[in-house]
Parts: C-alpha cells; structure tokens; sequence
C-alpha cells in the first residue's frame, strides 16, 4: 500500500497553515483580542481544536452553507457536529422560533408542545414515556440518577472509547486494560473508576464478566461508538446478545443515539431492531436550539413515576429551570414533523452513500490504508487500514498529523469538516454538486500528499 511521506506532509500542512493564517485576518484579530475576554480565546475550549492556531468565526450560516467573518462560503459538512444535522436554521424551525419568542420563551410551565412532542417521540422511536432535559449530557446524568433509584444498584457499565458527552460517569478508559479516569479529565469529581465499569466495545464476554455480581443498575452505549474513536461498529450479533446479557443481569439498557440519529428517522434502535430500556436523545432534535430528551418502557416509566411523583416525594439532582422551556418545545415539534422527515433522511442517507463512496474511489485509485465507515447521513474516513472492533484499536489507528493536513486543506478551499474525527454529514439542503466538490478536494489533498 501507498506510504506517507512524513517529511512532505509536514511541509504541506506548514503551507496550508500559512495560507489558512494569511486569508483570515478578521478571525485572528478577534482571536486575539478573546484573548483579554475569553479564556483561551474561545467560548469552549474545544473550539480550539480547529486547524489553524485559530478557528473561524461565523458570521451566518443557511442550510447547507456557511459563511465566516472574513468573507469565505463554506459548503459545511460539519454541521455543528450533528446539532445541526438538519441543516442550519431550518425555514420551520426558524418561523416558529420567531412566533413562540413573541409569545413567551419560559414559564416553568408546562406547555402543549411539551404533550404533542412526546407523543410525536413515542410514535418515531417506540417507547411511551418521555421526559425532557437541555442536552443529552443533561438526558444521561438524569438517566443514571433514575438507573440507581430503581434498581436499587451502585454501578454504571459503559464502554471504552465511549461518548455521552461531559458526565462524571463516563469519563472513564482502559488502558493495558487497566480502567482509569480518561486522560484530561479535568477535576473530576470522584474517581469514575469507583462508580463505573468499563470494558471494550464488541467483548460480549467481558461484558458478561462485569455484569455477573449484579451490581450494574444499567448499561449505557451508543449503538456504535462514535465521537472520540470515530466510528466503531458492532459486531453481527452483538446488540441481540448485549440486550440478552442485561436482562438476565437484571440491568437496564440505555441507548444514546445523539449521534447515530443520522441512520433514518427512528435512529439506529429502529433501522436495527433495539429493545432499550431507555432511549436518549439530544442535539439535532430541536433544529439548533439547546433540547433532549429521553424515553423509557411502560415499565421503567410506571417505576420512574412511583419514585418521583409520589405523595411525599422529594427530587434533587434531576432536572432544571429550563428544562422543557417554550422555545425548545416548539422547535421539537416543528423538527419532528417537518424538518426529520422520511423524504429529508432518505435524501441524507443517498448522499451520504454518494460520499462514502467518492471517498472509497480516491482512496482505491490511490491504494491507500484507510477507510470508510457510513452510518446513513454521517460518513467517517480513518487514515488506518482495516475498521477498529474496539475503542483501544481506534485510538491506537489515529493519525493527528494527518487529520490535520485534511481539515486545513479543506478549510482552504470551502469545505467544512468536523475537525475532531473527520465526520462528514449531508443535511437535507446539501446537493449533489456538494458532494462532488467535496469528492473533488478530498482527491487533490491525496493528490498533493503523494505527489502525483
């Protein structure tokens, strides 16, 4: 297979740095005035892990399209990492967000929207009773909180390599099989290791082993990992034996499909057939605006219910003064029926087939080490030769300089891609002509780093 000459691409990537440095100079002079303002520069440290030394600075962003402050027009198949899946400021989104503004935006109040987006939920994804929260990291520490109670048990189980956003929990890793609080977990609270266990992804008999004591009040996973390992796929046969193993541990299932929304419109639970517990949700489902939401059984829900709506109860650590506000119900339910339709995810998923397979091509032509994994609308491309089983395996395959290299030439030349794990993502206002333009620069970047 075709190696990387190392010594060229680090002259390329000085070049495409350059170039990036010298085309933005509005976005550099704000960076650098954050600096007195902001810590690091940025509103969220992770904002500074775009290439560049600096990120962008958007200035307005429509479907498909972004356009940043000095000027430049990005066709984006970042997407805000999946929370704007749907494309940027969905025409329904944007109308209704502007009539419930001038209605009222929070009451602490229940609203109608709040009835017909869980009934709207309950009908897409198949479990009852649904409770709402601001993020899914909101939805997953709420979710663990409710796991303990009913189940009476200490333990959470995840897996390694695992995202479900900023809980305590799930900051967790193996490493030489050792579990340990994830490097640069920052001040955490307690050492996750007490409360959590962790095992490898698709390793059904360490799965087994850690469920055998009947401590673990739920597993919580993503149907395939995704964002810190890029895309990791389970085995055949690995969900029906998972779904086996913790019903006969007496342990709940809990699927977060933040991220794994983008394989049609019930998720990966309904594409596949899951049988969860309970069903997490967040990001894209409001069209861009802050909301989660998750779902349980009648069974879960009816002891959910007798625990916190009780006469006499008491409930801490659950929820917010946000939580279920006007504005994100609104936007829920205009998302639900009309933005994550049937006809906008079979648009997504056709173009995302049309890009994993344009970055197939080139990566073929070239015979190259990496690969392609596509989960509906979402397409990932890893510089390693074969496709990770495990969070250890992903990590290990990573080529940061690579990445790098990738993102810079790409951002040079109007195509946006998720900096962190090279996710692509095609909204229902990304076109054909995108995807050719994206297949376009994908290959002059290989081109240029092989020299031909």
């Amino acid at each position: 297979m075709t190696p990387i000459d190392r010594s060229r691409l680090e002259r390329l990537t000085a070049a495409e740095t350059e170039r990036y440095v010298s085309a933005r100079p509005k976005a550099r002079a704000l960076f650098e005035r954050a600096q007195n303002s902001l810590v690091g520069g940025v509103p969220m440290q992770w904002m500074s892990e775009w290439p560049g030394g600096f990120p962008p600075v958007m200035t307005e962003a429509q479907g498909a399209r972004l356009t940043d402050i000095d000027g430049h027009r990005y066709i984006d198949f970042c997407l805000g990492d999946t929370g704007a899946m749907f494309g940027h400021s969905p025409p329904a989104v944007a109308a209704v967000v502007a009539r419930q503004a001038a209605k009222g935006l929070t009451a602490m109040l229940p609203s109608e929207n709040a009835v017909i987006v869980a009934e709207l939920l309950a009908e897409r994804f198949g479990l009852p009773f649904w409770q709402m929260a601001l993020s899914a990291t909101d939805a997953n520490r709420f979710v663990l909180r409710l796991a303990r109670e009913i189940t009476g048990r200490p333990k959470i189980l995840v897996f390694n390599g695992c995202y479900h956003g900023t809980v305590d929990e799930t900051i967790v890793s193996l490493e030489d099989g050792i579990p340990r609080s994830r490097r640069g977990n920052v001040g955490p609270a307690f050492d996750p290791t007490a409360d959590s266990r962790v095992v490898e992804f698709n390793d059904l008999a360490a799965l087994e082993a850690a469920l055998k004591d009947r401590q673990v009040a739920c597993v919580l996973t993503e149907p395939a990992l995704t964002n810190l390992t890029g895309v990791v796929l389970p085995d055949p046969g690995y969900h029906p034996a998972l779904r086996d193993l913790t019903r006969k541990a007496g342990t709940l299932l809990v699927i977060d499909e933040t991220h794994t929304i983008s394989t049609g419109p019930g998720g990966y639970t309904r594409a596949f057939g899951l049988e969860p517990d309970i069903f997490v949700l967040g990001k894209p489902i409001a069209g861009g605006i802050p909301a989660a939401a998750f779902g349980m059984t009648r069974e879960v829900g009816a002891k959910v219910r007798d625990r916190l709506y009780g006469p006499g109860t008491s409930v801490a650590g659950i929820g917010g003064t946000l939580t279920a506000n006007a504005l994100a119900l609104a936007a829920m339910r205009a998302t639900l029926t009309e933005v994550a339709t049937d006809s906008a995810y079979a648009h997504m998923t056709k173009l995302g087939e049309r890009l994993a397979a344009g970055i197939r091509a080139v990566i073929s032509r070239h015979d190259l080490p990496w690969y392609v994994t596509q989960l509906g609308a979402r397409v990932e491309y890893r510089f390693q030769p074969t496709p990770p089983r495990t969070g250890t395996e992903a990590r290990a395959g990573a080529d940061g300089a690579v990445d790098r290299f990738f993102h810079l030439w790409c951002l040079n030349r109007g195509v946006m891609v998720t900096p962190m794990h090279n996710m692509l993502l095609a909204c229902p206002a990304t076109s054909e002509a995108d995807v050719i333009r994206h297949d376009e620069v994908f290959g002059e970047a290989v081109a240029a780093l092989l020299g031909s």
